[in-house]
């Protein structure tokens, strides 16, 4: 179990100096040359996490599609006119779905390769760069592999173990708006496991499990926002569980244990 911070101070440090990322670009060394451009950032610390949002890890991986070379099928076309969407982008969430869980008042949930129930399968059309209008980005293929090629790249660089999130906006059953979460980690534990442990009046805690991985990317996000092209922070002083995590192995819920599918 990780320790609470001593003094109840969590800092977050947005990256400077990050550009628009394009397919095949080296992007732990982009990272790390943000890291040195940032006031702050650098010595690394001990249980400092990066947090780097999926939209540059998508495109400089290459998960990305043109919707000029899409041909949607007559649902997509269908759905799409009915509810004010591209016909195209409906067809790519399609294409990319394991299973459709919902499709309906304009909103498409599915379930996503990498086993992800959310809004649109993770096909976002939205601060894509200059192709804004024609090009989507996809999930990355697995986003716990990402966080750790970028977590050697630095370490190889700065001989300090950093931990990484790979992050993404979701939204919520049952509540308006998007909070950020993580869709792979590497060097930090994607939940932490409180049940059989005391909590502060000696009672044993019996179900509760952090969503650590989670909860820094949310905290992450506050400083980056949607529209300041910061697609990257530091979140120092949180404490988390530090170990060989992973999302789809720790913080995914099994089928046998899904209540509402």
């Amino acid at each position: 179990m990780s320790a609470d911070r001593p003094d109840g101070r969590v800092t977050i440090i947005a990256l400077e100096g990050i550009g628009e990322i394009e397919v095949g670009a080296d992007l732990g060394a982009i990272l790390g040359d943000a890291l040195e451009a940032t006031d702050g950032a650098l010595p690394l610390e001990p249980g400092d996490v990066l947090v780097v949002t999926q939209k540059i890890v998508s495109k400089a991986e290459g998960a990305v599609v043109d919707l000029r070379t899409i041909q949607p099928r007559p649902e997509a076309v269908d759905f799409a006119e009915r509810w004010d969407r591209d016909a195209r982008q409906i067809e790519v969430v399609l294409r990319e779905a394991r299973r459709v869980v919902r499709m309906e008042r304009g909103v498409l949930i599915t379930e996503t390769p990498q086993g992800f129930v959310c809004a649109n399968g993770g096909v976002d059309a939205s601060n894509v760069g200059p192709a804004s209008g024609d090009l989507v980005t996809l999930l990355p293929v697995d986003p716990d592999a990402s966080a750790a090629a970028i977590r050697t790249a630095l370490r190889d660089r700065f001989g300090a173990d950093v931990a990484v999130i790979v992050s993404d906006s979701f939204g919520r059953p049952w509540r308006w708006g998007i909070v950020d979460v993580a869709l792979g980690v590497a060097g930090l534990h994607a939940v932490e496991d409180l049940r059989g442990t005391p909590d502060a009046d000696g009672r044993v805690m019996k179900s509760t499990v952090r969503a650590i991985a989670d909860e820094l990317a949310s905290a992450a996000e506050l400083a980056l926002g949607k529209t300041g092209r910061r697609p990257a922070a530091l979140v120092r002083g949180a404490s988390p569980l530090l170990g060989e995590g992973s999302v789809r192995a720790e913080g995914l819920i099994p089928s046998d244990w899904d209540l509402f599918r």
